[in-house]
């Protein structure tokens, strides 16, 4: 990446406070970025970017909606306005505005949702973040972006800066297990392959990348060579990747913490029976279900968000005549 932040600055950090750190890096370049916040720009990770530009920062108290209007306005001004709140706030609270006031106008607004999927834990279904994907993909004009790691989210923080449009950024909320281990180039659409393979290939997002690749690892000894592809752009979804993955293996698994109905394994299927092309396809992830409390780390295992139900998922798979 560019000056300032390395993969060693940030190995250790959660993706929420790489998104801190990175942030206050993009704020010295790009002087027309403001941050703004619902009551909780402590929690997501904007108070640097506030001590050293307060008079970029505004904040909104318990007002999402209100939030992602002004954010419209700004936009509409010439600034680059990154609305943060927690993910379910953002997609469920705010929807309105952010379908009729960005999306529809086309605007240039980030909306950054820290939180997703399960990493609320112990908060309950009400906090969950399970169906934001789904919705947030629905919307016209916008981009749809869940990275895998710390070193990723940096990486993604400075491409939905540089892109020109609504994105929708969603961000876990505890430290993940790093996939990357060097330098590499991230591109908006384009996916990433990890792992090369022609048995089967696993498409993930998110804190599911790491547990394809761990699940990969654990086939490779068994002598099942897994593909392993990094979808972090839901929307637009990289069509070629998924097509060279369905026609080159004839199976594919699609990894995600969201719900089955409209999220990762949905948008792939798409593509597939779009493209007419004959390929065995399995979703994990969460079945259609409200989840429980829980800790973050307990609740992925209690839904099969984990390398070992991957396993067992790619041996059935690979199983099926």
């Amino acid at each position: 990446m560019k000056k300032g932040l390395t993969m060693k600055d940030i190995e250790n950090l959660s993706i929420r406070d790489a998104f801190g750190e990175v942030l206050v890096q993009l704020g010295e370049e790009f002087e027309n970025l403001v941050l703004l916040g619902a009551d909780a720009i402590n929690s997501t990770r904007g108070a640097a970017f506030a001590r050293k530009f307060p008079h970029r920062t505004f904040n909104f108290g318990v007002a999402e909606a209100n939030m992602v209007g002004v954010a419209a306005g700004l936009a509409m001004c010439g600034f680059i306005p990154m609305a943060t709140a927690y993910a379910f706030l953002i997609s469920m609270r705010a929807c309105e505005q952010v379908q009729t006031d960005i999306c529809y106008h086309n605007l240039n607004v980030k909306l950054i949702a820290t939180h997703g999927g399960l990493s609320f834990g112990t908060n309950g279904p009400t906090h969950h973040s399970i169906d934001d994907i789904a919705i947030m993909r629905s919307f016209p004009n916008i981009t749809v972006v869940v990275p895998a790691d710390a070193y990723e989210t940096t990486k993604a923080a400075r491409a939905v800066i540089e892109h020109n449009g609504p994105v929708y950024l969603r961000l876990g909320r505890g430290r993940v297990p790093a996939v990357y281990k060097e330098d590499y180039q991230f591109v908006l659409k384009e996916a990433i392959t990890l792992k090369e393979g022609n048995d089967l290939a696993i498409i993930a997002c998110g804190v599911m990348v790491g547990a394809a690749v761990e699940a990969a690892l654990a086939l490779k000894k068994e002598g099942i060579e897994a593909r392993v592809i990094n979808m972090h752009t839901i929307k637009p979804i990289d069509r070629d990747a998924i097509v060279n993955a369905a026609k080159e293996t004839g199976k594919i698994i699609t990894a995600e913490e969201h719900n089955i109905v409209g999220g990762l394994g949905d948008a792939v299927a798409s593509v597939i029976c779009e493209e007419g092309i004959p390929v065995k396809l399995v979703k994990i992830g969460i079945r259609d279900t409200f989840c429980v409390q829980g800790s973050p780390e307990e609740l992925l295992h209690k839904y099969g968000l984990d390398s070992e139900n991957i396993v067992k998922v790619a041996k059935r798979l690979l199983s099926c005549k």
